[in-house]
């Protein structure tokens, strides 16, 4: 099922174009990454999604019966705002008051997302207490307490230390089973990660959306990382004898090899180094990764 389609949005300021002809659809129950450099228009366009701008041309079509999209969404912008005299309990409580949930039902649901979120046990601290992690969190549970169909998240980890960002990023892999996800970042290895669509998004156009499964099939990358015990050069120049092998560049430690046909090539390399007692300590198939997707399709 789709929870919105956006249809040819254009987003203009001034002279300059910061979306042009934009259109995705989001699928309920999935968790999608919205990716581009800082200025590709990541924010502008969650900020349309959201109704908090509206678009030059073109339309968000939400799939409800309701015209009132407000319901419909939680959002946790960039860089959230609190009351931080207030305790996590008392804000959560406080945000679902505001939505329209009654007193009894809102302290309810604060307590089932403060343990969800897990800092149930900083619930009566005050929010100014809070080390950075655990204000994301928070951010989601306010996001959700009013229990909406599309989760939207602009930036959530990229101002986070390691441990704050992989507290969240394991909140959002919990998440996804109960909420459709989209979630903007210019660090490719968290949506990597966590998500199941992406849209690349590069000087606000799309230039590629989809399931991440076929998208790895269209831009495979045709590669395999060896290394061994000895001399690196020697191996590099008996690799480049290879039929199925087209280049070879040592990396570091490690010799990544390009090549015509990954299962001709996997056969080839390995015949030869039982043939020629090779000390190959690692084989791996190289994974393509969103980096490698991403910049594929901008020089495309």
């Amino acid at each position: 099922m789709t929870v919105v389609t956006v249809k040819q949005i254009t987003k203009t300021y001034g002279t300059q174009d910061v979306l042009y002809d934009i259109s995705f659809s989001l699928t309920a129950g999935n968790c999608i990454a919205l990716i581009g450099p800082n200025g590709a228009g990541k924010t502008t366009m969650l900020r349309i999604l959201t109704g908090l701008i509206k678009p030059t041309t073109g339309e968000c079509q939400y799939h409800s019966t309701t015209n009132d999209i407000r319901p419909l969404i939680g959002y946790l912008p960039q860089h959230p705002v609190y009351h931080h005299w207030m305790t996590g309990e008392e804000f959560l409580i406080y945000c679902a008051k505001l939505t329209g949930i009654p007193t009894q039902e809102a302290q309810k649901r604060a307590a089932s997302l403060l343990k969800t979120v897990g800092i149930q046990s900083a619930k009566k601290k005050h929010i100014h207490t809070y080390s950075g992690g655990m204000k994301q969190r928070l951010g989601i549970a306010q996001a959700i307490i009013h229990q909406p169909q599309l989760l939207v998240l602009d930036e959530p980890v990229s101002a986070l230390d390691p441990i704050g960002r992989r507290e969240v990023l394991d909140l959002l892999e919990t998440l996804k089973q109960e909420v459709t996800i989209l979630f903007s970042t210019h660090i490719l290895s968290d949506a990597d990660e966590v998500s199941d669509d992406v849209i690349l998004l590069h000087h606000g156009k799309v230039v590629e959306a989809g399931s991440m499964t076929p998208l790895r099939k269209k831009y495979l990358t045709t590669k395999i990382e060896l290394t061994f015990d000895g001399k690196l050069a020697f191996y590099e120049q008996q690799l480049l004898q290879l039929e199925t092998i087209s280049d070879c560049k040592i990396v570091r430690n490690t010799i990544h090899v390009t090549v015509s046909d990954i299962v001709l090539a996997r056969e080839e390399i390995l015949s030869k180094t039982i043939r020629d007692d090779w000390t190959l300590t690692s084989f791996v198939i190289n994974r393509t990764s969103l980096e490698d997707m991403f910049m594929k399709a901008v020089n495309t």
